[in-house]
């Protein structure tokens, strides 16, 4: 059909779509009045000055400084029996696109897209892209931290009633469809993971059983590959009573490693906490313990505890020194910490100390035998201002007091002063439209 001929049909095409709406609104009339239809949206700027962020500073080095920006738009829509959810996110730093872009390139994406159908009045099952996140988010977490977030492609199985809660989940990944192998080379992700998550709550007390069977991709040579799997099984309690509140968590993982040698894998965790309200203040103690390799010994088992998924910005000290895409494989981690938060009104206020020491040996250089275990201390200081229901603002310094052997590990020079500063502001609107 020619471009005349379409343009000559075009107005009789409106009309006949104009007629039609009034039909399609009393179709859809039934099932809108019975929805609920939520819309929010996200605008974060932070910017960030970094001078010995994630690795010691040296005086040769220039810090750096820089403004990134998360942008989010999304929709929720809650019916009798099904529940959708849709986020969609750009995330950039300011000025990595000229001012007049061409392409946004892959920085505009889907955070989250899902269904969550009710199958009973206690099942359910949830479909599609999503957040996982459990307990204090050490093992799964949301990462809401980084600007992206942290999302997964998975089915998750739902059971809960008054004082229980039981998911299954399960995820199965591909870099693209395929006609023949399954061969997957997505880096730094999982090929698939099977998981069961059960929480309890009592009067004082509530608990959480996590199993994890990870499946890791393993690239092997002349082509070949497969898939490693390690698991994790583990479990959280809580115990709180008036102003009084404590933690106790244990996790192990055994299985084998997806590095070339493909290592049996043998690690722990365990951390605990206590914490007490006085008045406006909160004030808790802690320490965290994950295993690690030994530099000492050459030994092919993997003794390095992995928290996988979990939101790690949250642990060990805010200049993310540890398990933020790093600190993998290595000599593990033992911190202690002391916190206090004061909150007044629309202001709340924290501080932090954390004391780092390696369970395994760091090597010392030479050839003399094992470093000192002690890495440094760190203090973190934050303040978020909540301006009104949609905005609010947060401002952060930290400082790392770095030892010789943080040096051995990171690099950098453990006497310079290793510090990062950043400031947030964040209107996140949000509207709903109820059934009247």
């Amino acid at each position: 059909m020619s471009i005349s001929n379409t343009l000559r049909l075009l107005p009789n095409a409106l009309i006949q779509v104009r007629r039609l709406i009034p039909f399609l609104l009393t179709v859809a009339y039934p099932y809108l009045v019975t929805a609920q239809l939520q819309l929010s949206g996200e605008i974060r700027p932070r910017s960030e000055y970094r001078h010995g962020f994630k690795t010691l500073f040296d005086e040769g080095q220039e810090a750096a400084f820089f403004i990134s920006q998360r942008t989010r738009i999304a929709a929720g829509l809650q019916t009798d029996k099904v529940q959708y959810y849709l986020s969609v996110q750009n995330v950039h730093v300011w000025g990595d696109q000229p001012q007049l872009v061409v392409n946004n390139g892959s920085s505009l994406g889907i955070q989250q897209a899902w269904a969550k159908v009710k199958l009973s009045p206690m099942w359910a099952l949830k479909l599609g892209r999503q957040e996982i996140s459990y307990d204090d988010q050490r093992i799964f977490g949301s990462v809401d931290w980084a600007q992206q977030a942290r999302s997964h492609d998975a089915a998750l199985l739902i059971f809960q009633d008054s004082t229980f809660r039981g998911e299954l989940g399960l995820a199965y990944n591909q870099d693209q469809e395929r006609l023949l192998t399954t061969r997957y080379t997505i880096p730094n992700n999982y090929k698939t993971i099977q998981y069961l998550w059960l929480h309890k709550e009592w009067l004082h007390v509530n608990g959480s059983f996590l199993f994890l069977n990870n499946g890791l991709p393993v690239n092997l040579s002349a082509g070949r590959y497969k898939t490693n799997f390690s698991q994790t099984v583990g479990s959280r309690l809580t115990y709180q009573r008036n102003k009084s509140i404590a933690h106790l968590t244990f996790y192990y993982q055994t299985g084998r490693d997806n590095d070339e040698a493909e290592s049996k894998i043998n690690a722990y965790y365990l951390g605990g906490d206590f914490g007490y309200s006085i008045k406006k203040y909160i004030l808790s103690v802690g320490f965290e313990h994950l295993s690690g390799n030994d530099q000492l010994n050459t030994n092919t088992v993997n003794n390095a505890f992995n928290p996988f998924y979990g939101t790690n910005h949250k642990f060990n000290g805010h200049m993310d020194y540890f398990y933020v895409g790093n600190h993998l494989r290595s000599v593990g981690l033992s911190d202690i910490f002391i916190q206090a938060q004061h909150k007044s009104g629309a202001i709340t206020n924290r501080l932090a100390l954390h004391y780092f020491q390696a369970p395994g040996s760091i090597a010392a250089p030479g050839g003399g035998g094992a470093a000192e275990a002690y890495l440094g201390t760190e203090l973190d200081y934050s303040i978020n201002w909540k301006i009104n229901a949609e905005t609010s603002f947060t401002f952060g310094y930290s400082q790392l007091f770095g030892a010789p052997s943080m040096e051995l590990l990171k690099g950098g020079d453990h006497e310079a002063t290793s510090n990062w500063v950043w400031a947030t502001i964040s209107f996140k609107p949000s509207y709903t439209f109820k059934k009247e």
